[in-house]
This record gives C-alpha cells, sequence and structure tokens, in this order.
C-alpha cells in the first residue's frame, strides 16, 4: 500500500508542480521581468557601459523554460513526502475519509511549511537582497519551517488529549499551534534589506505571485491526491462485494 501511495505522490506532485509551474509563469515571471529591468537600470546608473546580460549564465528564455523544470521536480519531491506522511496518518489522525485526510494535510502542510515562513520572511524578487547575507536569511527561513512543523505537530497532539467536544478540540489545537509559531515571528530577527527607491507595488506583486504559486500547488495537489485516493478505495471497497454475487 505504501509503495502504490508513494507512486501516486510522486506523480500527483509532478502535475501539481507543472500547474504551479503555469500559474508562476503567467503571474511570476513579468514581476521577475520588471525587478530584473530595475537592476540593470541601476547597475547602468553605477558603471556606465556594464550590461547585466553579459554576466547570466542563463538566459531569461532559458531561467523561463527552467521554471517547469524546477516545479515538477520540486513537486515530485514534495508529493513523494506527502505520501508517506499520508501513509502514517491514515487511520490515526484527521478525517476518515481518504479525500477528507488528504485536503486536511495538504492544508496543514501549506500553513506550517509555506504560510508560517512567509509571513516573516517574504520572498523578494532579484534586486532585492544583499548576497553577503543569503546565508543567514536561509538558516532563518528553515529556522521557521521547523517552528511551524514543531507547532503542526503541538497542535496534533494537544487536539487528541483534549476530550470537551470538538469546538473545544478545535479552539486548543489552533492556541497550540499559534504559541510557538507568534513566539517565533516576535523572537526571531527581521530582515529587510529592500533598497530604498524599490517600488512597492512591484515587490508585493512579487510576493503574492509567489505565495499564489505554493496556494496552487498544494490546492491542486490536495484535490487531485484526495480524489484519486477516493477513487482507489471506492473501487477497493467494491470488489469483496462483487466476488459475493453468485456466479
Amino acid at each position: 500500500m505504501v509503495r502504490t501511495l508513494l507512486v501516486r505522490g510522486l506523480l500527483l506532485g509532478l502535475l501539481a508542480g507543472l500547474i504551479a509551474g503555469g500559474f508562476a509563469f503567467a503571474y511570476g515571471e513579468p514581476r521577475v521581468d520588471s525587478a530584473i529591468a530595475l537592476e540593470e537600470a541601476h547597475a547602468a546608473r553605477e558603471a556606465p557601459g556594464h550590461h547585466h546580460g553579459e554576466e547570466e549564465l542563463v538566459s531569461r528564455p532559458g531561467q523561463k523554460a527552467g521554471l517547469f523544470l524546477a516545479t515538477g521536480l520540486y513537486g515530485l519531491a514534495v508529493g513523494g513526502v506527502f505520501a508517506l506522511v499520508y501513509a502514517g496518518l491514515r487511520g490515526r489522525v484527521g478525517p476518515r475519509s481518504e479525500g477528507g485526510l488528504a485536503l486536511a494535510a495538504a492544508g496543514t502542510a501549506f500553513v506550517a511549511v509555506i504560510l508560517v515562513p512567509f509571513v516573516k520572511y517574504p520572498a523578494n524578487p532579484p534586486a532585492v537582497g544583499d548576497p553577503d547575507t543569503i546565508g543567514s536569511r536561509t538558516l532563518l527561513y528553515v529556522v521557521t519551517i521547523l517552528v511551524g512543523l514543531a507547532a503542526t505537530a503541538i497542535a496534533v497532539a494537544t487536539a487528541r488529549r483534549v476530550t470537551a467536544g470538538p469546538w473545544a478540540r478545535w479552539v486548543s489545537a489552533v492556541a497550540a499551534f499559534l504559541v510557538p509559531v507568534v513566539a517565533a515571528w516576535t523572537l526571531l530577527p527581521t530582515v529587510n534589506e529592500v533598497p530604498d527607491g524599490f517600488p512597492a507595488t512591484l515587490l508585493w506583486q512579487f510576493r503574492l505571485a509567489s505565495l499564489g504559486t505554493q496556494l496552487v500547488f498544494w490546492t491542486a495537489f490536495g484535490v487531485l491526491f484526495g480524489w484519486v485516493s477516493d477513487r482507489a478505495a471506492r473501487r477497493a471497497a467494491a470488489v469483496p462485494a462483487t466476488a459475493a454475487l453468485p456466479v
């Protein structure tokens, strides 16, 4: 069964990754082009005669084509990990239906792994960020992901211990999730490397496109994985009934 779920996760993750790539291509790449144009204009003012394109290892058309490769590989990796986690959750936590569990797990993963880090450290377009601090910024981002995952585990454990009713269970779980997350948001250092004069509208359009790409991926993947899992469960339930029919 785990092997079936793993193959399902890989294939549907690839498909969801390509769907998310289409969204990123349509809504994110124009903002990247605008940010690169601003960077080149700034470089030209600082060093006349400098051409950004001479330093590019991969051309912009090549980068845009590679976008689908990147999102596809991302979908493969995430789909495989999700399938293994899903196999461990079945029958233990969450909704009993296959589709409901898939949607709940995908939604939880989006909040813990994507939304929690985004609130503290939103994505920045080219021309924003100091190359010398990329290591520390990456470390802080990974820390917020770990906080989101740990908060999710705490919330699930809390919900399982509460027996007062569904409302009390949900309130306790949400509170258990928010306490470590808000503490991390408050205590972790703030990173603000947006240069003066960078258009605020372009910055937030890029950030929303980045978040939207992840939302599209997790929505598509959760719906596809849940739909396929529900169909597989119905087929498996129908087999014994069919076998019991008189010949």
